[in-house]
């Protein structure tokens, strides 16, 4: 005779019946369940299935960063999981709330827009000095004719100066401008002085350090509260924080900035479907309040502001700029451990690994759009 209770008896009929469901569903994307791959899902704690199917990505995620299970190719268990549409075939009643409240209410008003300030790019200035590029850019590179990281980002770099036809003497307003890594670029290689805005102390701090000598100002100002004019505005991996009830209001701003005959050059991480809601793992430990943009909310927001002069999609690029990042992090990772710990480092390689798989899979985007207050007589020649 058995001496579970019923309810015990029940809990793990239904905890065996999705664990069986789990293994049916990533065997369609050619994932298997404490399988020898790289890519395959090893199991070291119970109740990974039901957490991933009560709370999605954010359990699934959560189960990660807790030691329960593992998959020694991160990117690559994404990848196929995300390109087999199995994500798709999960979704969890007890996310409904967390979606009704992106749609509905303002995340990033105001108060809140300093949120992610604080718990992301404050993390140490020396943590991401370790991670990213030698002049410090948080956003993809342009890898076309590029072999490193520091050679892809200075690409995108210049690729976005000669899209926007800055001359000397020109003066730039960028909208989120981390650490500098653009204003400091520009003002050398093409003679403009620049106007950057920022929401993170710790960014604003570096930055002026690194641009030192140059015609560059750091302000720790929201975007709404700028009320200067400028010859060209730029805004590189920030839009993604705007959120969908500010992208009208931001791009008043940015038209409101612009001379008549300006150009505004918009960089942004972007989703397929404007029906997406933000993922909740990312929300709740990685970007607060963060909203990726669909190119049609885009295109709805710019509407009776801009033309759209040009659209550039290099989104495969961010695979490459994710695992150099992740790549960076790991070797730097023995001299962070003690700071930050290894709930940490599960959540970092989560959050690298998982995007560059997404990216592999085509389900995010990244675009470059050009935009003009008016439209350019003859016509914008596209820069590559």
């Amino acid at each position: 005779m058995s001496n579970r209770t019923p309810d015990q008896g029940t809990r793990q009929q239904k905890a065996s019946r999705l664990d069986g469901l789990m293994r049916e569903l990533l065997a369609t994307a050619d994932i298997r369940v404490d399988g020898a791959r790289p890519w395959d899902m090893r199991i070291h704690q119970p109740g990974v299935a039901e957490r991933a199917f009560a709370y999605g990505n954010l359990g699934l995620g959560e189960a990660y960063m807790e030691g329960a299970w593992d998959a020694e190719r991160l990117d690559e268990f994404f990848y196929r999981l995300i390109r087999a549409r199995v994500h798709e075939q999960v979704q969890p009643l007890r996310l409904v709330f967390h979606a009704l409240r992106a749609r509905l209410l303002n995340l990033q008003s105001l108060r809140r827009s300093w949120q992610v300030g604080e718990a992301h790019y404050d993390l140490g200035n020396d943590f991401y000095e370790a991670m990213l590029d030698r002049r410090m850019t948080y956003t993809c590179g342009y890898w076309k004719d590029a072999a490193t990281l520091d050679e892809a980002q200075e690409a995108k770099l210049d690729l976005i100066c000669r899209k926007l036809e800055l001359q000397p003497g020109m003066r730039v307003l960028d909208i989120g401008c981390g650490w500098g890594s653009f204003m400091q670029y520009a003002a050398e290689n093409y003679g403009v002085t620049c106007v950057g805005l920022t929401i993170s102390s710790q960014q604003a701090r570096l930055g002026e350090e690194r641009c030192k000598g140059l015609p560059v100002e750091f302000r720790l100002q929201d975007y709404r509260d700028v009320d200067d004019s400028f010859d060209r505005v730029v805004s590189i991996g920030m839009f993604e924080h705007v959120g969908r009830k500010n992208h009208h209001t931001y791009m008043e701003v940015a038209r409101h900035c612009l001379k008549p005959d300006g150009l505004f050059l918009l960089h942004t991480i972007g989703k397929n479907m404007r029906s997406l809601t933000p993922d909740p793992w990312f929300d709740k430990y990685i970007f607060p309040n963060g909203d990726l943009p669909a190119l049609g909310q885009i295109a709805d927001s710019a509407e009776e502001l801009f033309v759209i002069e040009d659209l550039h999609n290099f989104g495969a690029d961010y695979d490459r700029t994710l695992m150099s990042w992740y790549r960076n992090f790991e070797e730097a990772w023995p001299r962070f451990r003690e700071r930050y710990g290894e709930r940490f480092y599960r959540m970092w390689r989560y959050y690298l690994l998982s995007c560059a798989g997404a990216f592999r899979a085509r389900r995010m985007q990244l675009w470059q759009l050009v935009l003009s207050p008016g439209g350019i007589p003859g016509g914008y020649q596209r820069t590559s």
